[in-house]
């Protein structure tokens, strides 16, 4: 019996998410339903994942921004169909798995170091590379 839920679970995993982990910081892009109508638009909410659980349909994240100096965590199921994309900006460097720490940090003390450049930075210091070579 056990088999046969995951592989049912297996046909409602989604294929097309990226590869990220605590501490990196993400853009979730949300849809959302505007009123009674059929109107949908797509909210975007970035911060820096402070934990992911769960396995298979039952994976979930957590992620935390400080918006207006109030700090706002929000928990986004891995699979389900509202969350339109997700976008890794930055991997970040942690030594844990859980970041609750940053609840109780402020500022400067709160950043995460990075683990390596960025995608649009390395294009961009590899364009400036080639162009002083000519």
């Amino acid at each position: 019996m056990h088999r046969l839920i995951e592989k049912i679970q297996d046909a409602q995993l989604r294929k097309d998410l990226p590869e990220f982990r605590p501490g990196d910081t993400v853009r979730v892009h949300v849809r959302l339903k505007e009123g009674e109508g059929d109107k949908e638009r797509i909210q975007t909410f970035e911060g820096v994942v402070i934990s992911k659980r769960g396995r298979q349909s039952n994976a979930s994240f957590t992620v935390r921004r400080v918006s207006f100096g109030v700090g706002v965590e929000r928990v986004f199921p891995l699979h389900s169909p509202m969350i339109s994309q997700i976008e890794v900006m930055n991997k970040g460097r942690v030594r844990r798995a859980r970041l609750y720490y940053l609840r109780g940090l402020r500022g400067k003390a709160a950043r995460i170091k990075r683990a390596g450049r960025p995608e649009h930075e390395e294009v961009a210091a590899s364009a400036a590379a080639g162009e002083s070579k000519e």
